[in-house]
């Protein structure tokens, strides 16, 4: 038996804000800059939906760890920039949250610093705030279900009666490990054959979201 939905946990780069294409953008910047050249799709694939830790990692493994610290002290210092000079909420996402009913709650791979200025930035931090949770907060990010399981805990929800918003194929990978259902939004960077797969329904508008919920 299905059970009821109780609770819609939302990704934040790239499903609340569209801070993705800043983020390829400037690492791919950083690794022509630091001796790791790298295409968008290469970004996308190693390193979007993952936490900053996971990143630190690859580029460690590539590059060493001095140049790992240097690759985010940068990525930082630039992601800032570019989100002041013009970041948006994504394209229906107001419309999307106006018509659910349901508790809601954001789980990123990001920092809490990070989400406080790109949600800040956006007018979409007092829609969550106090309901916001990072893969800081846990053992391991996304893929792993970690971070999802600590969000429903937190509300106090019984992962199966939890969907998921997610753009990426670690977030869906993520909820589907999570034993949640997973909302995959091809509207974005990531191709729509990327977040495929048992539980998830994929769309591409946002304004489709609320009827998908509700006909879950």
């Amino acid at each position: 038996m299905i059970k009821p939905i109780e609770l819609v946990i939302f990704d934040c780069d790239g499903v609340l804000v569209d801070s993705e294409p800043l983020a390829t953008r400037v690492q791919v910047a950083l690794g022509a800059e630091l001796g790791w050249p790298l295409t968008e799709d290469e970004v996308i694939d190693r390193f979007i939906g993952r936490s900053n830790a996971s990143v630190a990692e690859q580029v460690a493994a590539r590059l060493g760890e001095e140049t790992a610290a240097l690759w985010q002290e940068r990525f930082e210092q630039l992601h800032r920039e570019a989100v002041d000079a013009g970041l948006s909420a994504v394209e229906g996402l107001p419309e999307a949250l106006d018509a659910i009913t349901l508790p809601t709650c954001v789980a990123s791979s990001g920092s809490h610093e990070k989400m406080r200025h790109t949600l800040g930035r956006t007018g979409l931090y007092e829609r969550f705030e106090g309901r916001i949770y990072s893969a800081t907060e846990v053992t391991r990010g996304k893929p792993a279900p970690d971070l999802f399981l600590h969000a429903a805990r937190q509300m106090g929800v019984d992962p199966g009666r939890c969907v998921v918003v997610e753009d990426s194929r670690p977030g869906v990978q993520a909820a589907r490990a999570a034993g949640m259902r997973a909302f995959g939004y091809a509207g974005g960077l990531t191709p729509a054959g990327r977040l495929e797969g048992a539980g998830t329904v994929v769309f591409h508008d946002m304004r489709e979201l609320p009827a998908l919920i509700s006909g879950v």
